[in-house]
């Protein structure tokens, strides 16, 4: 898999992840959530900002299952799905990542036909060429 690139903004949630967290950037003036982190607050232009812990929870926001993967590498995972998730807490704030059948699932581990818009799902992270990534699985209801 491709791993992430942290850059001075991002770190953070990367940082955050390694420990099992799911946490966004938020303006420390105005309080607006924001992703992906920057260094100015689009509402307010204050520089100032912090990290805020969410629940991890969200809904399917959209999805897309790749076949053919479009590069090589991928060829073993495929059908594999690729998820936007809407974040509960912050609705304008969509992350993307893999839906998985549990915290050490593999990619492509949940069937494309059990995948649904508005599907409810948690946050569960593992490591990826060293880096702690967040990854979804369905919520049981």
């Amino acid at each position: 898999m491709l791993s992430p690139v942290p850059d001075d903004d991002g770190a953070p949630f990367w940082q955050y992840a390694a420990r099992g967290e799911l946490r966004v950037q938020a303006c420390a003036d105005c309080g607006e959530l924001r992703f992906p982190p920057r260094p100015c607050c689009p509402h307010c232009h204050s520089f100032a900002d912090e990290w805020r812990r969410t629940s991890g929870r969200g809904r399917i926001w959209s999805y897309v299952v790749a076949h053919p993967p479009l590069l090589p590498a991928y060829a073993a995972l495929a059908p594999y799905a690729v998820i936007v998730v809407e974040l509960d807490e912050a609705p304008r704030i969509r992350l993307a990542g893999n839906l998985v059948s549990g915290p050490d699932g593999a990619v492509g581990s949940v069937p494309p036909g059990r995948i649904r818009i508005g599907a409810r799902v948690q946050a569960v992270f593992a490591e990826v060429n060293g880096v702690t990534v967040p990854r979804w699985v369905l919520e049981r209801v």
